[in-house]
Protein backbone atom coordinates (compact mmCIF):
# COMPACT_ATOMS: atom_id res chain seq x y z
CA UNK A 1 0.00 0.00 0.00
CA UNK A 2 2.76 2.42 0.97
CA UNK A 3 4.72 1.72 -2.20
CA UNK A 4 1.67 2.50 -4.37
CA UNK A 5 0.96 5.75 -2.51
CA UNK A 6 4.58 6.89 -2.73
CA UNK A 7 4.67 6.04 -6.44
CA UNK A 8 1.59 8.19 -7.07
CA UNK A 9 2.98 11.08 -5.04
CA UNK A 10 6.20 10.89 -7.06
CA UNK A 11 4.35 11.23 -10.37
CA UNK A 12 3.11 7.78 -11.41
CA UNK A 13 0.00 8.15 -13.56
CA UNK A 14 -1.39 4.70 -12.77
CA UNK A 15 -0.57 1.65 -10.68
CA UNK A 16 -0.32 -1.73 -12.37
CA UNK A 17 -1.09 -4.88 -10.35
CA UNK A 18 -0.78 -8.45 -11.61
CA UNK A 19 -3.14 -10.77 -9.77
CA UNK A 20 -1.75 -14.08 -10.98
CA UNK A 21 -3.58 -17.38 -10.74
CA UNK A 22 -0.86 -18.63 -8.37
CA UNK A 23 -1.07 -15.35 -6.36
CA UNK A 24 2.72 -14.99 -6.25
CA UNK A 25 2.67 -11.20 -6.71
CA UNK A 26 -0.36 -9.92 -4.84
CA UNK A 27 -3.51 -11.17 -3.10
CA UNK A 28 -7.17 -10.30 -3.66
CA UNK A 29 -7.25 -8.43 -0.34
CA UNK A 30 -4.42 -6.15 -1.48
CA UNK A 31 -6.23 -5.38 -4.73
CA UNK A 32 -9.47 -4.56 -2.94
CA UNK A 33 -7.71 -2.22 -0.50
CA UNK A 34 -5.81 -0.47 -3.28
CA UNK A 35 -9.04 0.10 -5.21
CA UNK A 36 -10.14 2.41 -2.37
CA UNK A 37 -6.71 3.94 -1.75
CA UNK A 38 -5.40 4.89 -5.21
CA UNK A 39 -5.73 8.52 -6.26
CA UNK A 40 -4.82 7.88 -9.92
CA UNK A 41 -6.21 4.64 -11.32
CA UNK A 42 -5.64 0.89 -11.30
CA UNK A 43 -4.45 -1.21 -14.22
CA UNK A 44 -5.21 -4.82 -13.26
CA UNK A 45 -3.16 -7.39 -15.18
CA UNK A 46 -4.73 -10.83 -15.32
CA UNK A 47 -5.13 -14.03 -17.30
CA UNK A 48 -8.21 -14.73 -19.41
CA UNK A 49 -9.88 -17.15 -17.00
CA UNK A 50 -13.40 -17.36 -15.62
CA UNK A 51 -12.09 -16.77 -12.08
CA UNK A 52 -10.19 -13.61 -13.01
CA UNK A 53 -13.00 -12.26 -15.17
CA UNK A 54 -15.51 -12.73 -12.35
CA UNK A 55 -13.18 -10.95 -9.92
CA UNK A 56 -12.68 -8.03 -12.32
CA UNK A 57 -16.43 -7.73 -12.87
CA UNK A 58 -16.90 -7.32 -9.11
CA UNK A 59 -13.93 -4.97 -8.71
CA UNK A 60 -14.60 -2.80 -11.79
CA UNK A 61 -11.08 -1.35 -12.14
CA UNK A 62 -10.56 1.49 -14.59
CA UNK A 63 -8.26 -0.68 -16.73
CA UNK A 64 -7.60 -4.37 -17.22
CA UNK A 65 -4.68 -5.71 -19.23
CA UNK A 66 -5.16 -9.31 -20.37
CA UNK A 67 -1.89 -11.23 -20.33
CA UNK A 68 -0.77 -14.85 -20.87
CA UNK A 69 0.31 -16.91 -17.87
CA UNK A 70 2.24 -20.13 -17.30
CA UNK A 71 2.75 -21.34 -13.74
CA UNK A 72 6.37 -22.33 -14.36
CA UNK A 73 7.43 -18.96 -15.82
CA UNK A 74 9.44 -16.45 -13.78
CA UNK A 75 7.72 -13.54 -15.47
CA UNK A 76 5.54 -12.98 -18.52
CA UNK A 77 7.56 -14.38 -21.42
CA UNK A 78 5.62 -13.16 -24.44
CA UNK A 79 2.46 -11.61 -25.72
CA UNK A 80 -1.07 -12.95 -25.60
CA UNK A 81 -2.01 -15.09 -28.61
CA UNK A 82 -5.16 -13.27 -29.66
CA UNK A 83 -5.21 -14.77 -33.17
CA UNK A 84 -5.97 -18.26 -31.87
CA UNK A 85 -8.38 -17.17 -29.11
CA UNK A 86 -10.68 -14.78 -30.96
CA UNK A 87 -13.96 -15.92 -29.41
CA UNK A 88 -12.62 -16.26 -25.87
CA UNK A 89 -10.94 -12.87 -25.80
CA UNK A 90 -13.84 -11.16 -27.55
CA UNK A 91 -16.13 -12.48 -24.80
CA UNK A 92 -13.73 -11.19 -22.13
CA UNK A 93 -13.62 -7.75 -23.72
CA UNK A 94 -17.41 -7.60 -23.87
CA UNK A 95 -17.81 -8.66 -20.23
CA UNK A 96 -15.32 -6.11 -18.98
CA UNK A 97 -16.66 -3.30 -21.16
CA UNK A 98 -20.12 -3.99 -19.72
CA UNK A 99 -18.88 -2.99 -16.23
CA UNK A 100 -17.09 0.13 -17.48
CA UNK A 101 -13.56 -1.28 -17.62
CA UNK A 102 -11.21 -0.42 -20.48
CA UNK A 103 -9.43 -3.50 -21.82
CA UNK A 104 -5.87 -3.65 -23.09
CA UNK A 105 -4.27 -6.73 -24.64
CA UNK A 106 -0.58 -7.43 -23.96
CA UNK A 107 0.69 -8.60 -27.35
CA UNK A 108 3.89 -8.99 -29.33
CA UNK A 109 4.80 -6.43 -31.99
CA UNK A 110 2.95 -8.40 -34.67
CA UNK A 111 0.55 -7.01 -37.26
CA UNK A 112 -1.54 -10.20 -37.09
CA UNK A 113 -1.96 -9.88 -33.32
CA UNK A 114 -2.77 -6.18 -33.61
CA UNK A 115 -5.42 -6.88 -36.25
CA UNK A 116 -6.88 -9.59 -34.02
CA UNK A 117 -6.94 -7.18 -31.07
CA UNK A 118 -8.98 -4.72 -33.11
CA UNK A 119 -11.26 -7.54 -34.26
CA UNK A 120 -12.15 -8.67 -30.71
CA UNK A 121 -13.10 -5.14 -29.71
CA UNK A 122 -10.24 -4.20 -27.39
CA UNK A 123 -9.81 -0.40 -27.28
CA UNK A 124 -6.12 -0.61 -26.35
CA UNK A 125 -3.04 -2.78 -26.72
CA UNK A 126 0.25 -2.97 -24.83
CA UNK A 127 3.21 -3.79 -27.05
CA UNK A 128 5.58 -6.32 -25.47
CA UNK A 129 9.02 -4.63 -25.38
CA UNK A 130 10.86 -7.50 -23.71
CA UNK A 131 12.54 -8.76 -26.89
CA UNK A 132 13.93 -5.27 -27.50
CA UNK A 133 15.09 -4.94 -23.91
CA UNK A 134 16.76 -8.37 -23.90
CA UNK A 135 18.46 -8.08 -27.32
CA UNK A 136 21.99 -9.45 -27.12
CA UNK A 137 23.64 -7.08 -29.60
CA UNK A 138 23.09 -3.73 -31.30
CA UNK A 139 21.87 -5.20 -34.59
CA UNK A 140 19.23 -7.38 -32.97
CA UNK A 141 18.22 -4.51 -30.71
CA UNK A 142 17.68 -2.27 -33.75
CA UNK A 143 15.63 -4.97 -35.48
CA UNK A 144 13.39 -5.34 -32.45
CA UNK A 145 13.09 -1.57 -32.14
CA UNK A 146 11.99 -1.32 -35.76
CA UNK A 147 9.35 -3.98 -35.12
CA UNK A 148 8.00 -1.88 -32.25
CA UNK A 149 7.95 1.26 -34.40
CA UNK A 150 5.95 -0.40 -37.17
CA UNK A 151 3.65 -2.09 -34.64
CA UNK A 152 2.84 1.22 -32.96
CA UNK A 153 1.95 2.77 -36.31
CA UNK A 154 -0.16 -0.24 -37.24
CA UNK A 155 -1.99 -0.05 -33.93
CA UNK A 156 -2.73 3.64 -34.34
CA UNK A 157 -3.95 3.02 -37.90
CA UNK A 158 -6.30 0.39 -36.44
CA UNK A 159 -7.71 3.09 -34.09
CA UNK A 160 -6.24 1.49 -30.96
CA UNK A 161 -4.62 3.18 -28.00
CA UNK A 162 -1.05 1.89 -27.98
CA UNK A 163 0.83 1.34 -24.72
CA UNK A 164 4.12 -0.47 -24.15
CA UNK A 165 6.00 -2.31 -21.46
CA UNK A 166 8.14 -5.19 -20.21
CA UNK A 167 11.87 -5.09 -19.58
CA UNK A 168 12.08 -1.30 -19.71
CA UNK A 169 14.66 0.30 -17.44
CA UNK A 170 16.52 3.55 -16.85
CA UNK A 171 18.82 2.94 -19.83
CA UNK A 172 16.28 2.08 -22.53
CA UNK A 173 13.03 3.80 -21.49
CA UNK A 174 13.75 6.97 -23.50
CA UNK A 175 13.93 4.93 -26.74
CA UNK A 176 10.32 3.86 -26.23
CA UNK A 177 9.02 7.06 -24.63
CA UNK A 178 10.12 9.07 -27.65
CA UNK A 179 7.97 7.04 -30.08
CA UNK A 180 5.00 9.14 -31.22
CA UNK A 181 1.57 7.86 -30.16
CA UNK A 182 2.78 5.60 -27.34
CA UNK A 183 0.38 6.61 -24.57
CA UNK A 184 1.45 4.66 -21.47
CA UNK A 185 4.54 2.80 -20.29
CA UNK A 186 4.23 0.09 -17.65
CA UNK A 187 7.45 -0.41 -15.69
CA UNK A 188 7.86 -2.47 -12.54
CA UNK A 189 11.06 -4.39 -11.88
CA UNK A 190 13.51 -1.58 -12.72
CA UNK A 191 11.76 0.85 -10.41
CA UNK A 192 11.50 -1.61 -7.52
CA UNK A 193 15.18 -2.54 -7.90
CA UNK A 194 16.25 1.13 -7.94
CA UNK A 195 14.04 1.80 -4.92
CA UNK A 196 16.18 -0.53 -2.82
CA UNK A 197 18.90 2.09 -3.01
CA UNK A 198 17.17 5.42 -3.58
CA UNK A 199 13.73 4.91 -2.05
CA UNK A 200 10.46 4.39 -3.89
CA UNK A 201 9.56 8.03 -4.46
CA UNK A 202 12.93 8.95 -5.94
CA UNK A 203 12.97 5.85 -8.15
CA UNK A 204 9.58 6.77 -9.63
CA UNK A 205 10.51 10.45 -10.02
CA UNK A 206 13.65 9.60 -11.98
CA UNK A 207 11.80 7.20 -14.30
CA UNK A 208 9.07 9.77 -14.91
CA UNK A 209 11.70 12.43 -15.64
CA UNK A 210 13.29 10.24 -18.31
CA UNK A 211 9.91 9.63 -19.96
CA UNK A 212 8.89 13.28 -19.97
CA UNK A 213 12.31 14.40 -21.18
CA UNK A 214 12.17 11.99 -24.11
CA UNK A 215 8.70 13.18 -25.09
CA UNK A 216 9.83 16.81 -24.82
CA UNK A 217 12.71 16.07 -27.19
CA UNK A 218 10.21 14.61 -29.64
CA UNK A 219 7.99 17.67 -29.62
CA UNK A 220 10.98 20.05 -29.72
CA UNK A 221 12.31 18.63 -32.99
CA UNK A 222 12.08 21.13 -35.89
Amino acid sequence: MQAAIEAEQAGADLITLHLREDRRHIQERDVLILKDVLLTHMNLEMAVTDEMLAFAERLRPQDVCLVPERREELTTEGGLDVVNQIERIAEACQRLAAVGTRVSLFIDASHDQIDAAARVGAPAIEIHTGHFADASDAQLRQQEYQRILTAVKHGVDADLQVNAGHGLNYHNVADIAIIPNVCELNIGHAIVARALFSGFAEAVREMKRLMVEARYLLTAKP
